[in-house]
């Protein structure tokens, strides 16, 4: 006989709350920083944001920061709803100015029909930095990963049309330039290769050959992942994802839909790398503002979508920090 959900009860929740976190902490985070702790009180878990991880130089303003926070919000309720529990959000309830993020409810509830897919594509999201194939990756699903990331509050952008292509790549490899010219922010993203076996980004995940366009080098230089052929890079896309604010609610919605929208390329083979410098740098922003969404809302993040190799199969995986590291009760 199958037990009703509705009759379960929260009595001894420890065991589900700690794999609801533990699927949290596999989302992406700029300089896999993981900027974020969580609290469990009662029914709810809280997320905070851990500022001694915010990146001083390349991020002062802290909107990485919520971005990332903002993904493993989302990592978290998908978690929840797999593993069988709906999750209820309060984003900010103390306000901006406090650490604490958002709050999730919990309440029992039967499992997502497709639980093991989801908690599978968390499993399997990766940045792989490598270069991408020559397939091309049709408008149509880049416009279906643009819808996935507004079903979550954020609003995604295709850029697709040539001149706007074209000038999104001079400002990725200006801001490239302008932060290897910054000693601030060089020194920062050194320090976050091979940081730790918990954080960081280890070199075994880098691209060992850099590509000769600057747009599309690795902001951490070259390391010791090899790649087998040298293969075209000309068919990717593109999307940019804006918020109609530029502040902590609206870095966190598009955290949630960056997310929403890397699971759903995984499970559909697509591969993702986060373009974040364009943002980073004030110039580069600034004109992704005016030049390619003509002033209407506010850049938060860039992002390269493609095809990876069949056959590469996956990358060593980036360090975890554990979760005791992470999570109080």
């Amino acid at each position: 006989m199958t037990a009703d959900p509705t009759v379960r009860t929260m009595s001894r929740p420890r065991r589900a709350l700690q794999e609801i976190v533990t699927y949290a902490c596999m989302a992406p985070s700029v300089h896999n920083t993981q900027p974020w702790s969580w609290h469990v009180d009662g029914d709810s878990i809280a997320l905070h944001s851990d500022t001694r991880r915010q990146l001083a130089h390349a991020d002062p303003s802290g909107r990485d920061l919520a971005i990332s926070c903002g993904a493993a919000l989302h990592h978290a309720q998908v978690a929840a709803g797999a593993l069988g529990w709906t999750a209820t959000v309060d984003r900010l309830p103390e306000g901006e100015d406090s650490t604490l993020l958002a709050v999730i409810g919990l309440t029992a509830a039967a499992p997502a029909p497709d639980a093991i897919d989801l908690l599978q594509s968390i499993r399997d999201r990766h940045t792989d930095r490598r270069r991408f194939t020559s397939w091309p990756v049709p408008k149509e699903r880049l416009d279906h990963l643009a819808e996935v990331a507004a079903e979550w509050g954020a609003d995604a952008v295709v850029v697709h049309e040539p001149g706007k292509r074209v000038r999104t790549e001079l400002l990725v490899g200006r801001a490239f330039d302008r932060q290897a010219a910054d000693p601030g922010v060089a020194e920062e993203q050194k320090g976050w290769v091979n940081r730790s076996a918990r954080d960081g980004v280890p070199d075994v995940v880098i691209p060992a050959d850099l590509p000769t366009e600057t747009h599309r080098r690795t902001r951490f230089g070259g390391g010791l992942l090899t790649e087998p052929d040298r293969e075209l890079e000309a068919t990717d896309g593109l999307l940019l994802l804006r918020g109609g604010s530029d502040d902590v609610l609206a870095w966190l919605r598009t955290g949630e839909g960056l997310s929403a929208l890397w699971l759903q390329a995984t499970a559909g083979g697509l591969s993702v790398v986060p373009l974040s410098q364009a943002i980073e740098v004030e110039e580069t922003r600034e004109r992704l503002r005016s030049d390619v969404l003509h002033g209407l809302g506010a850049p938060h993040m860039l992002v390269r979508v493609g095809w990876q190799a069949i056959g590469r199969g996956l990358l060593p995986r980036t360090p975890r920090r554990p979760l005791e590291d992470v999570l109080t009760w």
